[in-house]
């Protein structure tokens, strides 16, 4: 396991304002503004939920990446993040003010990856720069501790819950992390389910994006979940399948589905 303090990299073409988190890690980030997209130059650390949580101040006006089971929702524009290290740490307050609304998957304890600025909660601030309306009842206890300001927000699954459920993720943002299985093309690659009985491997494709990547390696990848329709995928997408690969992908996923990326970023683990 990486040490909380260890540099990480990135491949060079990160999807703006979702960058890479495996499991319960955040990766911090000096940011001027919410809004920049962080580059890996600009990475500084990786650090655990748990110091987030028990030492936050020390984060304030960093960009943090983060996966994590939501605890609790407080409203329509926040919620909490589990913190499981049981050693004293708190749930993370996120505030979603990336102007899209977020919707859990009901019925799953589905992890989701948050990326926003660390900054210190003083509501009338708040309510006048992202225009949010808080209630001051339900953010008393929130006032001027550090919480999470979200640019983005993704469900983050794994990918047997994909591939086995895909109807509750389709066409919706959805950042996953899994082991690269078998490389069929420059730019597509299937990512390793461990963790469900009898489910089966995601199949990936990326646009925009050419990831170097190698079977065996773990990665987290972004984008949509579609089912595979020929006709659709030959008009939409630039493919570089041979006949063979094609001929396989007809063959295996028709009418299944297929993860449509544009960021593949390697783990922190």
């Amino acid at each position: 396991m990486v040490n909380p303090l260890t540099i990480i990299t990135r491949y060079r073409k990160p999807f703006a304002g979702l960058l890479m988190a495996a499991s319960l890690t955040v990766v911090a980030a000096c940011a001027e503004t919410p809004s920049e997209t962080t580059t890996s130059e600009e990475a500084s650390e990786n650090v655990t939920t748990e110091e987030l949580s028990g030492g936050a101040e020390g984060l304030i006006g960093q960009t943090v990446s983060l996966r994590a089971e939501v605890e609790e929702t407080i409203d329509d524009t926040s919620f909490l993040l589990e913190d499981d290290q049981l050693f004293g740490g708190e749930d993370v307050l996120v505030i979603n003010a990336s102007g899209e609304p977020f919707v859990l998957v009901e019925g799953d304890d589905t992890e989701v990856q948050v990326t926003g600025e660390v900054q210190q909660l003083v509501i009338a601030d708040f309510e006048t720069e992202y225009g949010l309306d808080l209630d001051p009842t339900l953010y008393a206890d929130y006032e001027d501790r550090p919480v999470v300001v979200a640019q983005s927000i993704a469900l983050s699954p794994d990918p047997g819950d994909l591939t086995s459920n895909p109807e509750k993720y389709y066409n919706q943002r959805i950042a996953v992390a899994g082991e690269v299985e078998d490389k069929l093309s420059p730019t597509t690659f299937t990512l390793e389910e461990e963790r469900l009985f009898g489910s089966e491997d995601l199949l990936v494709l990326t646009q925009g994006v050419t990831p170097e990547t190698q079977d065996g390696e773990e990665v987290t990848v972004t984008g949509v979940l579609r089912p595979y329709v020929k006709a659709e995928f030959d008009t939409e997408y630039d493919l570089d399948w041979d006949l063979s690969v094609q001929e396989q992908i007809e063959a295996e996923y028709t009418e299944k589905p297929v993860f449509v990326a544009d960021g593949v970023y390697p783990s922190a683990m």
